[in-house]
């Protein structure tokens, strides 16, 4: 167990870009740890409004700021990116605020396993606080293409950010398991799961939460092996206007896990959830017409702020087709309004807002705690 915190145990995951760490911390999450993305964390402590905002600026300047007052960080990575003094001069403001902010989250938390995802865990000090050291891994051509299919890169700009990075061998060198991640999800969800038998041996499958809620409803955790079912659920209950095939189910199982509301043994709605930087984002939200809408949507809203509540989640963001964003008396009752993207007012929010907003889907918010992890100082 961690020496710092001594009723957990902590694996330090880390990698370099485009290999996946996320994927592996997904999955880890399904499996039931705790999850912390250290690079997210990095970016929140110097959003205007926290603890790094004003020290980067009296360091680096004003010339870094957008319009809007927040720092822009493609200027200011290119500036620490080709200059090392500028680098440490950054990381010695934005570390420990990093530090203190995963050592509130970790007391905080009820999971025993915790997962601390860092791109430059070895090079931190976060590496001593670790139980193990996961290094996920993929040949450099498969970095090089997923940058250019996700990130829309030209192959150029995308072989100089994987060749910038430090050495991935030197990662592998220092982990305890190595997790191979260029295959199918399912073949690297095979391999995570037995490295977590390895350290939760009384634990052997993911997670499944099956809650009995109001009346006849029952809300379970959505599984890998459900996803034929979620695909078929969400295209039959969008009306086709949000399809998914088993196959796109099971590639956003890395991203985002998936509640199926339940009545009779059958399922009558879903929502398709997930947290990223203490924000929880519902992006696949659908009910069918035929059973009680208002309790249907309270049960499946309960049980997406339960759960997030558990992962210590801000603030909850619902995208929601037209169909439901226009309950808005439901809605209301149940603490969300609607909202624009830019009139959240946290920046990490509005990231958020950005990163997940839908097609055609109206944004409702609901704050779900005042006090934050990175507050200002």
């Amino acid at each position: 167990m961690s020496s710092k915190w001594p009723d957990k145990y902590v694996i330090g995951l880390t990698g370099n870009i485009a290999t996946g760490k996320s994927v592996v911390r997904k999955m880890l999450e399904h499996l039931g740890a705790y999850g912390i993305d250290a690079d997210s964390l990095s970016h929140r402590a110097i959003a205007k409004g926290a603890p790094g905002y004003k020290p980067v600026l009296d360091v680096f300047g004003k010339w870094i700021l957008r319009a809007d007052g927040e720092i822009d960080r493609a200027k200011l990575g290119r500036l620490v990116f080709n200059d090392g003094d500028a680098m440490s001069q950054l990381e010695d403001i934005v570390h420990p605020l990093v530090s203190q902010a995963i050592d509130v989250m970790v007391k905080r938390s009820t999971q025993r396993v915790i997962v601390i995802e860092a791109i430059k865990l070895l090079e931190s000090d976060l590496r001593n606080v670790c139980d193990a050291i996961w290094a996920v891994n993929v040949p450099k051509e498969v970095q090089i293409r997923r940058l250019m299919e996700k990130r829309g890169l030209a192959r150029e700009e995308a072989t100089q950010r994987v060749h910038f990075q430090s050495d991935q061998q030197q990662k592998i060198a220092a982990a305890n398991v190595t997790i191979q991640n260029s295959g199918s999800f399912e073949e690297t969800w095979k391999i995570v799961v037995a490295e977590w038998k390895q350290v939760n041996p009384q634990s052997d499958t993911i997670q499944v939460v099956v809650k009995p809620v109001t009346g006849e409803f029952v809300i379970a955790r959505g599984r890998p092996r459900d996803s034929a079912a979620i695909a078929e659920l969400v295209t039959r209950l969008s009306g086709g206007a949000h399809t998914m095939t088993q196959d796109d189910v099971m590639a956003a199982f890395g991203e985002k896990a998936f509640m199926l509301l339940q009545l009779g043994g059958k399922n009558v709605g879903v929502a398709g959830w997930q947290v990223e930087n203490l924000v929880a984002r519902t992006t696949e939200f659908f009910i069918d017409p035929a059973v009680e809408i208002e309790k249907g949507l309270k049960a499946l809203v309960d049980e997406v702020e339960r759960a997030s509540s558990d992962l210590q989640c801000e603030a909850s963001l619902l995208f929601l087709p037209q169909s439901l964003a226009v309950m808005q008396a439901i809605w209301k009752q149940l603490g969300y309004e609607p909202r624009t993207q830019q009139s959240l007012g946290v920046q990490a929010w509005t990231d958020a807002a950005i990163e997940s907003s839908q097609p055609n889907a109206a944004l409702f918010f609901k704050q779900l705690r005042q006090d934050r992890v990175l507050r200002p100082i």
